[in-house]
């Protein structure tokens, strides 16, 4: 019954101990009645006689066995297995072209099997208990390596966020424009995951291809950087720079001067490439004609080459999109629509966006003659990233 009591309660040393006490109050023949009432060996009952009779202080506290008890490792019981492991990996890491694992995921499985070659007997288990005590854990691919950086990359930063303060300042608007990833529209597999009940998944597409009559969807954003307000056009064409400029007018009429009724600048921060790029002709062109129907003088940072995830409308607005749709497959541009809208945040991101139907053609060409018209203003650092248009007197029309 005092066995029973403890049994639950007791690790191997103190049942060890227990069973040796009992042993020990009965006398002789006292090691075999408790073996035979409670299922502990007598040669574990004996240990326990040791143990009580040594001081508590020879032993190692927090331990069940001795130093050195129990079964033995099996690094210990296979010399090496450790560094031919490591080996393994190194080889493999390093691109040696003799390395057995180069062109296969090293997993622990193929690890196993690949020193299971070598004459060791090991588990996929227990090759990750190695991998963990050498330093090793599941990474995945880390976007570092941003490529040869312009040597004035730094001084743009810091040039962008004067402009943007001091439009700030002014009371002045202050946009980011970009375009989101194109979508595929339909019931295609979107990256993330959703609550769902369990074992009943959103069936999709096993196959990516355009579905006709849906194409996809170019979503151009603009971000207000001092409201926190987006707005974004799904086009259902090509992006194109008149596209482009024509998110940026939707914007100002349906937002911006609601805003800014007092406005006389707009500064526009954007990619170096792209629809909007430094060196796309008919984007400076479009901003012309944007520039004297709004009357407005409009600005143009652009982020150095390679620095577009710095870009703010990709981490303050765009970021938030696609948290917000993970996991729900685009069945057609008005879900987009529907999605984008519902985009919130703690720190009061709003999005307002609508669906572009209109067509925009690619290959369209610009004259020299046409570049030359421009009422441009090029700033004395760095010109091809930062100029100013300004409304033509004769067209300027504050509407």
């Amino acid at each position: 019954m005092r066995y029973e009591a403890v049994v639950g309660h007791l690790d191997e040393r103190g049942l060890r101990l227990f069973a040796a006490s009992e042993a020990q109050a009965a006398g002789h023949g006292g090691i075999a009645a408790v073996s035979r009432v409670t299922g502990i060996a007598r040669s574990t009952i004996g240990r326990g006689l040791k143990d009580l009779d040594k001081a508590a202080a020879e032993w190692p506290y927090g331990r069940i066995r001795r130093s050195g008890g129990g079964r033995k490792a099996a690094a210990v019981k296979q010399p090496g297995l450790r560094k031919a492991l490591l080996r393994l990996i190194t080889s493999a890491i390093r691109g040696d072209p003799q390395a057995a694992l180069l062109w296969v995921s090293r997993s622990q499985r193929h690890l196993a099997a690949g020193l299971a070659e070598q004459g060791y007997h090991v588990s996929p288990n227990l090759v990750g208990r190695l991998l963990k005590d050498l330093g090793f854990s599941l990474q995945a691919n880390a976007k570092t390596r941003e490529g040869r950086q312009h040597p004035d990359r730094d001084a743009q930063f810091q040039h962008i966020n004067d402009v943007i303060e001091r439009f700030r300042r002014c009371r002045q608007p202050a946009i980011s424009v970009d375009t989101k990833k194109k979508e595929l529209v339909g019931d295609f597999k979107n990256g993330g995951r959703e609550l769902r009940r369990k074992g009943q998944p959103e069936k999709v597409r096993v196959h990516d291809f355009i579905i006709p009559g849906k194409g996809r969807a170019v979503p151009y954003g603009v971000y207000d950087i001092a409201a926190n307000e987006g707005w974004v056009s799904v086009g259902i064409d090509h992006d194109t720079a008149t596209f482009a400029v024509e998110s940026i007018r939707r914007w100002w009429r349906r937002m911006g001067r609601k805003r800014y009724p007092k406005a006389k600048r707009l500064l526009i921060t954007a990619d170096c490439g792209g629809s909007n790029g430094a060196r796309v002709r008919l984007w400076k062109v479009e901003l012309q004609k944007l520039a004297n129907q709004t009357g407005l003088i409009i600005s143009i940072a652009h982020h150095p080459p390679g620095t577009s995830k710095w870009n703010r409308i990709e981490h303050r607005m765009f970021a938030f999109i696609s948290q917000n749709w993970r996991g729900k497959p685009l069945l057609s541009h008005n879900v987009i629509v529907q999605l984008i809208a519902a985009t919130k945040t703690i720190s009061g991101l709003s999005i307002s966006c609508a669906i572009d139907a209109a067509l925009y053609p690619k290959g369209g060409k610009v004259s020299d003659a046409q570049l030359d018209a421009l009422d441009i203003r090029y700033d004395a650092f760095h010109p091809d990233w930062n100029y100013s248009i300004l409304p033509s007197p004769t067209r300027a029309n504050p509407k």
